[in-house]
């Protein structure tokens, strides 16, 4: 009986998972349907709420797949990131522009969270594989019903014996399809694991992540047909019929779907694509008569003004011509380069259908490839011919579609030399005012520690001169007293030059710099150095501050039990890497030390990556030109 009890068990909760099949396609129904007015219309802002909605459907399947297998499947969503802090203006920044209310930030915050989450797409995707969970966890249930169906009917002669069959081996098959469906949604809904870097299992995953990514790809194809069409449609309705108002927004709603494309090519295609676009024109100055002026017009409303000059900036920027030039040729060149994807579904098409038009019709499965031999059976090896062909050129196909998303989306050579100079620009300020706070530290230090103890040290000499004849016990006991305070400000101005330049940096390198930290640490640090030569002073320093503010966050927010660090040196580049068996949660994008830090490796054109899951671990990593002068942003 307890055996027949789990059999039947497994029937209900593969029919529950059939419904929560159908939920899945209907959420992501839904989403789709809100990316065409979210990028098509430049409501971006209503994107977060749909989408968070939508995460309660994986949400119940992660806790329907935890009590299957009595084993909790975590999700990996970032943390939601900090409201939005008031300047001391009283007003809200964001991306340089300042904001009376918290709202507009807040709602700004939330789309770059929810859409730069890798976790959200995982999620569709899953909910676009959604009939393979049915198809694992309802087989065992449509088995039954079409059984009885055929046991009842006997429209032939075989139907009843055929009926009888499919009746017991519904109920069967129930448990086993539903371990492996199981198995299959933990594996989906999961947090991401690391691959295997060899074997047969290697080769199959990056093919098969691959096949997932073009799926992606696919439906964000299908994503800019209808978008692309309001776009011609905006452009069209603002030059022809003067409707200028519909431009602006349409094209700022088309830019976060051609960013998510540039993205996903850097990530999935490793073709980094920069963002090309001019940098968002300031308010103009306010002229004697209260006007604004913008162009030959003048504006009474900051509003008005603010609207005139981003209307302007979107249409002479030709990264905005560019973007809509890739919204119309997408779908064509993107249906060549997502050919795998066709060779794998017709391919599974062909070894699928055959057998379900004889299961239910009795009618045979010669369709398309397999009715040229006469036979369903020539549809097998043709079906499994093109599924691994389809899953071989996958990685091929998406390079190839990095490269093509790359040469209309990516910057022009005038563009590229517009970005340098702003990003020169930048840093040079960063390094100024790094500097100019510096300064003022040492500053700061030496006139409230070491100058007013050296002060204090000359009043007692002078003291010591009047009491040496008059009374020498008092004159020996402030000459101690003057010698330990000489020894605190020798100390103070060591700590203030080991503040400034290490002399274990200075006499023995990065590597033991960075030793240094970790024998100074609380908790277990493993560090591991491949660095051939000495690097440049200032490229040494700068790297030791990072990876000392790097190391003491560990210490103060990650609860870690360990800490690895590893810096290597890989031909011009110096990579670091900094990772924890913390708590995660870290996000640059809340105005943390992390935001800090990466600004001022800016000024050595750095790189920093952050990779902090809920949950942990955290990973950080750093490419740092080995070089001062990076041949990016220098001249020569």
């Amino acid at each position: 009986m307890q055996r027949v009890a789990e059999h039947v068990r497994a029937l209900g909760r593969g029919v529950v998972w059939t419904g929560v099949a159908a939920l899945a396609w209907l959420a992501a129904a839904v989403q789709f349907a809100a990316f065409v007015p979210g990028f098509g219309l430049g409501l971006v802002l209503l994107l977060p709420p749909v989408l968070l909605l939508a995460r309660r459907v994986p949400r119940l399947a992660r806790r329907l797949a935890g009590a299957g297998a009595a084993q909790p499947v975590p999700d990996s969503y970032r943390p939601r990131p900090a409201p939005p802090v008031p300047g001391p203006d009283g007003r809200y920044e964001r991306e340089r522009i300042l904001y009376r209310s918290p709202w507009v930030p807040r709602a700004i915050g939330h789309l770059d969270w929810v859409l730069g989450d890798p976790a959200t797409w995982r999620d569709l995707g899953w909910m676009l594989l959604a009939p393979v969970s049915a198809l694992l966890a309802g087989l065992p249930a449509a088995l039954v019903a079409g059984g009885g169906w055929l046991a009842v009917t006997g429209g032939q002669p075989w139907a009843v014996p055929a009926g009888l069959v499919a009746l017991a081996a519904g109920p069967a098959l129930a448990p086993a399809l539903l371990r492996l469906h199981d198995r299959w949604n933990r594996r989906l809904l999961g947090p991401p694991r690391a691959p295997a870097r060899s074997g047969w299992r290697h080769w199959l995953g990056v093919r098969v992540v691959a096949l997932f990514r073009l799926l992606a790809l696919a439906g964000l194809t299908l994503l800019g047909i209808p978008v692309a069409l309001l776009v011609l449609l905006a452009t069209v309705l603002s030059f022809g019929v003067g409707l200028v108002p519909l431009f602006q927004p349409v094209v700022r709603g088309l830019r976060v779907l051609t960013n998510l494309r540039r993205r996903l090519a850097g990530r999935w295609s490793d073709r980094p694509v920069a963002e090309p676009y001019r940098p968002r024109p300031e308010l103009p100055p306010l002229r004697p008569d209260g006007l604004y002026p913008v162009g030959r017009h003048l504006y009474r409303s900051p509003r008005a003004a603010r609207y005139a000059a981003g209307d302007s900036w979107v249409r002479r920027d030709p990264a905005t011509w560019r973007d809509i030039t890739f919204g119309i040729a997408d779908p064509f060149v993107g249906v060549v380069l997502l050919a795998p994807l066709v060779a794998v579904g017709y391919g599974i098409r062909g070894l699928v259908l055959p057998w379900l038009v004889s299961l239910f019709t009795g009618n045979g499965g010669n369709d398309w490839y397999g009715a040229l031999a006469g036979s369903s059976a020539a549809a097998l090896p043709v079906g499994v011919a093109l599924t691994v062909l389809g899953l071989a050129a996958a990685p091929a196909a998406l390079r190839w579609h990095g490269r093509w998303t790359a040469l209309l989306l990516g910057p022009t050579r005038r563009a590229e030399l517009d970005l340098r100079v702003r990003r020169l620009t930048e840093t040079r300020a960063d390094a100024t005012r790094e500097q100019a706070t510096e300064l003022r530290r040492i500053e700061r230090d030496l006139h409230d520690g070491t100058q007013a103890r050296l002060i204090a040290l000359g009043l007692t000499l002078n003291q010591i001169d009047r009491l040496l004849d008059q009374d020498p016990a008092a004159a020996r006991a402030l000459l101690a007293e003057a010698r330990a305070a000489s020894t605190r400000a020798l100390g103070e101005l060591r700590d203030l030059v080991r503040g400034i330049h290490p002399p274990v940096l200075a006499e023995r390198g990065l590597g033991d710099a960075v030793r240094s930290l970790a024998l100074e640490a609380p908790l277990p640090v493993e560090v591991t150095v491949s660095l051939p030569q000495r690097l440049e002073e200032a490229v040494e320093s700068a790297v030791y501050f990072a990876v000392q503010e790097l190391l003491g966050n560990v210490l103060k927010h990650a609860q870690a039990q360990r800490v690895r660090i590893s810096l290597a040196q890989d031909g011009a580049v110096l990579r670091v890497r900094v990772a924890d068996d913390g708590r995660g949660g870290a996000d640059p994008g809340r105005g943390s030390g992390l935001h800090g830090l990466r600004r001022r490796l800016g000024t050595f054109d750095a790189t920093v990556t952050v990779d902090s899951p809920a949950g942990g671990p955290t990973i950080v990593e750093l490419e740092v030109p080995c070089a001062s002068s990076s041949p990016r942003i220098s001249t020569c």
